[in-house]
């Protein structure tokens, strides 16, 4: 699965692109909906719209095209997404740990360093969310949207 400059391939890559990532949070988000904690945050349900969203987002930042940037204005309106949602920290651990049994359920790879590299992002991201939505927050609120890599265990390739 290596590029054939034998630089490892994205995270993103390693997932089995876009559609394996939409698969896996159209799975999330159905679990989202059955969460009595978490789907008041959503309104109870996950429009189309906010799944297509979050879709590019993470495609974005686990190494594909940077549609989310140039289509929904990039970190600053993921920002403004979470502001003022007073996010607690039950519910952000609910959130990874749905997001985490979701990509068992969709049938993404198992490996370990793909696994650690999602559920990493998803850990960093949800304390941002978390901290960024509480009324009183101070936000940095304008930054690059993170380009997530493997950090330091790559794909096993053997």
């Amino acid at each position: 699965m290596a590029a054939a400059d034998d630089a490892p391939p994205t995270i993103l890559e390693w997932g089995g692109g876009p559609e394996a990532f939409r698969r896996w949070l159209d799975v999330f988000y159905d679990l989202i909906e059955q969460e009595p904690s978490i789907a008041p945050l959503f309104g109870g349900t996950v429009s189309e719209q906010h799944r297509a969203h979050a879709a590019a987002w993470w495609v974005e930042v686990m190494g594909g095209a940077a549609d989310y940037t140039e289509q929904h204005g990039g970190y600053a309106h993921m920002l403004g997404q979470h502001r003022g949602l007073a996010i607690t920290p039950e519910q952000r651990l609910r959130f990874v740990t749905l997001l985490s049994q979701a990509a068992d359920d969709a049938g993404l790879p198992d490996d370990p360093e793909f696994r650690a590299a999602i559920v990493g992002y998803a850990e960093w991201g949800s304390r941002l969310a978390l901290h960024n939505s509480q009324p009183d927050a101070e936000v940095v609120e304008q930054a690059p949207v993170p380009r997530w890599g493997w950090g330091v265990a790559p794909p096993y390739q053997p």
